[in-house]
């Protein structure tokens, strides 16, 4: 079979091959690909493999000879499913592989968010240890995580990992979820008494309907103040004008992102360059091992297709 991956470079910075690929058909491989551009590189292809590129209805229906789309991902709303649903095409996606990756950014936000280690390290390269009148110098407030209540929107793996390490510190756990489980280490409640009681909320849900635009100014308002925001799911969760004014209002003491609404950060972002909001660029799940394993299991599902049994579908 005719095989096109269309944007190797969002996987790979060089350090992982795709040559695996080579043993199930003919393979071409484009670092990145242009919207534009879509259709004329996937011509004549039965199955195409993707990150991020957009895999529309045009070019759905462009494509009379696609029989199977690949993501090296777990969402999948850069396809229309819809549209590959009435075509009869397979779309398989890669769940669960980043989350412990996901799981570790989440406490990493919280732990700088909570013990200031930047403004510590920078402070102590910068010389101020060594004019400390005293042997332990502490000018930047540390809050300890045992005791506190953590809000988890969202009850996937993910969601599971996040509350699993929270009980390990100590943590309350409360989670907003459509399909509460049998699960005794946390306390599922609504979405109000989640904001209002936790001191940290994270969200890791797919975006959807639901979910698109929901942490916004009516949600921040609901939250304790001086709580914190993570978000390491999908931007549009969120509305990045009523969380800049959230942060800048003292309302919340700090945020941490990993996912913006418009990716990369475009010049306007209204929350660059405030200083109570850690940005990182997407990298929760870029770990190699994650990416690692990431392609591993794409390769596993285009040889199931072929094999005429289909993993991980999403249609």
């Amino acid at each position: 079979m005719k095989i096109v991956i269309l944007d190797s470079d969002t996987v790979s910075t060089g350090d992982l091959s795709f040559s695996g690929f080579a043993r199930l058909g003919e393979v071409k491989r484009y670092s990145l690909t242009e919207p534009e551009r879509v259709i004329e590189r996937i011509r004549g292809a039965e199955i195409v493999l993707c990150n991020k590129t957009p895999i529309t209805r045009s070019v759905i229906e462009s494509s009379p000879e696609l029989k199977y789309i690949g993501l090296f991902a777990t969402g999948c709303n850069n396809v229309d499913l819809e549209c590959a649903k009435e075509k009869g095409i397979v779309v398989s996606n890669v769940p669960g592989y980043s989350t412990d990756g996901v799981a570790q950014l989440t406490f990493s936000f919280i732990l700088e968010l909570f013990g200031n280690l930047s403004a510590y390290r920078d402070s102590v390269n910068s010389g101020g240890w060594k004019k400390s009148p005293t042997f332990s110098y502490f000018p930047f407030p540390i809050s300890i995580l045992a005791g506190k209540t953590i809000g988890v929107i969202g009850y996937g793996a993910i969601g599971r990992k996040v509350s699993a390490i929270a009980n390990a510190f100590g943590m309350k756990v409360l989670v907003y979820t459509r399909t509460p489980k049998d699960d005794t280490t946390v306390d599922f409640v609504d979405m109000d008494t989640l904001l209002r009681e936790s001191d940290i909320v994270t969200v890791h849900c797919p975006l959807n309907e639901q979910s698109m635009g929901m942490m916004n100014a009516e949600a921040f308002g609901k939250m304790k103040d001086g709580s914190v925001f993570i978000n390491t799911s999908r931007g549009p969760v969120v509305d990045e004008i009523a969380l800049r004014d959230a942060l800048l209002s003292d309302k919340l003491m700090g945020a941490g992102l990993d996912v913006l609404v418009k990716e990369p950060m475009e010049e306007n972002c209204p929350l660059f360059g405030i200083k109570n909001c850690i940005i990182t660029p997407h990298i929760a799940w870029a770990a190699f091992e994650t990416r690692k394993s990431l392609l591993e299991i794409a390769e596993r599902n285009v040889e199931a297709f072929i094999n005429g049994t289909p993993e991980n579908r999403v249609i």
